[in-house]
């Protein structure tokens, strides 16, 4: 017997923005944050995550990041 097994998601969401100072994490702008998209799983997240960071390289100030998305959705699941 052969059992079908899906991949559990596990959500994650990859955004950025340019910062206030580079002291903190407080945008310049909310409107303008860039929602990259969300992902199901951490590794492809975090592709997403390399290529964005990496086109904005020359900007310190421009920061992206990867939200686990399934932990705000259910904290008991790591």
């Amino acid at each position: 017997m052969t059992e079908t097994t899906e991949k559990k998601q596990l959500l994650h969401l990859v955004f950025g923005g340019e910062l206030k100072s580079l002291d903190g994490v407080q945008f310049k702008d909310l409107d303008g944050l860039d929602i990259v998209g969300i992902y199901p799983d951490y590794a492809t997240a975090l592709v997403a995550w390399r290529s964005k960071a990496q086109l904005t390289v020359d900007n310190a100030q421009m920061r992206y990041f990867i939200v686990h998305m399934h932990r705000l959705m259910d904290p008991e699941v790591k």
